[in-house]
């Protein structure tokens, strides 16, 4: 059976002490492809799996509402079906509360966190009703207006035009139905701060500066509530520096990387 996922799966690792594959979640309203500098670098010398999640890219659209996890179940059966064992696991923004809803289903298999411009906290009552009054316009209205809107708070006003281009093209392209469902089932979401605190693998939380969805206060508490994190704000950048700062993204990373091979 086919996996119920699109995704790309790329980077074969033959080395004779092989290095630990590395999934990335993209966050909303994207697909897969707003990790593209990071498969490009790192595939050169890991396996590395990025998933479209449900209602996104080119996988199935499932109207109504799609819970945290929903899509952490995705994520598990399409590991298993491409027999990725053990891995690090990273996210950003809702990518990054997936991971944490990962990490609660299946620890085990996670070597490492990644949570890139994320929080861990529960919606608030008004934060509910923002969700879902959006996941009604959206439905109402489509894609292109909440995109023109947010474009310059997913990246910063000073963003270089390709990726600001890319930015939008992903929003616009996302099914209204799908990024309802997931808004719906975000507003449900659990709080996942005690869940940081008993975390047993190595994190890193990486920040935009100048990201004003999740600001550089709660990458610092997410930070001082991991046993073993290491927190890395990305200058120039505001909620995507993966893709505006890919560079220093990418350094980031690939330190984070090449302690968790080491400490196999």
């Amino acid at each position: 059976m086919s996996p119920f996922l699109a995704f790309e799966d790329k980077g074969v690792d033959s080395s004779p002490t092989p290095l630990v594959p590395l999934v990335l979640v993209h966050g909303h309203p994207f697909d897969r492809t707003m990790w593209t500098p990071q498969i490009e670098t790192f595939s050169a010398d890991r396996r590395v799996v990025a998933p479209d999640l449900r209602g996104y890219g080119a996988s199935p659209v499932v109207p109504g509402i799609t819970p945290l996890s929903d899509f952490a179940r995705d994520i598990e059966a399409l590991l298993d079906d491409l027999k990725v064992d053990t891995f690090v696991l990273a996210g950003l923004s809702m990518g990054g509360q997936i991971v944490m809803e990962c990490y609660d289903r299946f620890p085990d298999r996670i070597r490492g966190l990644v949570l890139a411009d994320t929080f861990p906290a529960a919606e608030t009552t008004e934060g509910k009703r923002a969700r879902n009054a959006m996941a009604d316009r959206l439905l109402r209205e489509g894609m292109r207006g909440y995109a023109d809107e947010v474009l310059e708070k997913m990246v910063a006003p000073y963003a270089d035009a390709e990726v600001k281009a890319h930015v939008h093209r992903m929003m616009t392209a996302t099914p209204p139905e799908g990024a309802a469902a997931a808004l719906r089932g975000r507003a449900e979401r659990p709080d996942y701060r005690d869940l940081l605190t008993r975390v047993t693998v190595p994190a890193l939380v990486v920040v935009g500066a100048d990201d004003a969805y999740t600001p550089v206060t709660d990458a610092e508490a997410m930070h001082a509530a991991l046993p073993d994190s290491t927190l890395r704000v990305i200058e120039g950048a505001a909620h995507m520096p993966n893709l505006e700062r890919a560079g220093e993204f990418n350094a980031a990373l690939g330190e984070f990387l090449t302690c968790v091979d080491d400490s196999r």
